[in-house]
């Protein structure tokens, strides 16, 4: 019964994180990522891309000729393109041949992220370093809703940057002899959780990893399997603009289970 029973959980978390690695194969993914240009008011030309490049009354302005080969939503840019993108949203995707130029506003700044799928990155992927699969990392917690949604700030891997995320309670469990207590972001059915624990830095991601955690039962109850805490983009990437966690998601345990820092030696 246990060796059936652990097969299963092992074979589900394979397939987890398999579909994790098949998801940053995609050719135009994170992993594709080549360069992250912030823009300023001056008109820029940008290493190794067409057109002009510069930011006036909150939107950016891009000035090319039909022989650049950029294009927007479809139609060539031909003289002046202005560009909106929203605030913390996926970015706006101006095309250059097979490469995306992806338009982003971080905090108030603008940049240009450039996805290429011929990008090193990319093509030397060799999948996610990560614990083995182990039952003990899988626990029960409790889900306490706040009475109303918190917006809450943390820091960025970018200096200068914030992330804005709503909360909606705090979730509480026991590791060992420790009792945690975290902040939930997301709705009360889709909570997610940005932590630190004493392996990170050392074998896990420093900035945060993320767990995705499922509805709550009607008594409050949650499942954190942390085996599949995952990484961040920027764990793979110094193209990206990802969250910190939270001062209040640092745990004092190691959790040593879930994906490890595909880059060691590297820092947030």
């Amino acid at each position: 019964m246990t060796t059936s029973i652990t097969s299963l959980f092992e074979t589900e978390w394979a397939h987890w994180h398999h579909a994790r690695e098949d998801q940053l194969r995609d050719p135009l993914g994170f992993l594709s990522l080549t360069g992250l240009h912030w823009l300023t008011d001056q008109p820029e030309r940008i290493p190794d891309l067409p057109g002009t490049w510069w930011v006036t009354d909150d939107k950016v302005f891009i000035t090319a000729q039909p022989a650049d080969r950029l294009r927007f939503e479809g139609t060539g840019i031909a003289g002046v393109q202005i560009i909106a993108p929203a605030e913390g949203a996926p970015g706006l995707e101006v095309l250059h041949e097979n490469r995306v130029l992806e338009v982003i506003r971080r905090t108030g700044r603008y940049a240009v992220r450039v996805h290429d799928p011929a990008a090193t990155t990319l093509l030397s992927f060799a999948g996610i370093p990560a614990y083995a699969p182990d039952p003990r990392w899988v626990v029960a917690g409790r889900f306490e809703p706040f009475d109303e949604p918190r917006t809450i700030t943390t820091g960025a891997v970018v200096d200068g940057l914030e992330h804005h995320h709503t909360a909606s309670g705090t979730i509480e469990f026991t590791l060992g002899e420790v009792t945690e207590r975290v902040i939930a972001f997301g709705g009360p059915t889709d909570l997610r959780v940005l932590f630190t624990d004493a392996t990170s830095g050392v074998t896990t991601y420093p900035a945060a990893r993320s767990l995705a955690v499922a509805a709550p039962a009607a008594d409050g109850t949650v499942r954190l399997d942390f085996n599949r805490a995952a990484n961040l983009p920027c764990a793979f990437t110094d193209f990206a603009t990802c969250p910190l966690a939270p001062a209040e998601n640092r745990l004092r345990v190691a959790i040593e289970a879930g994906e490890q820092h595909p880059r060691p030696g590297q820092s947030a």
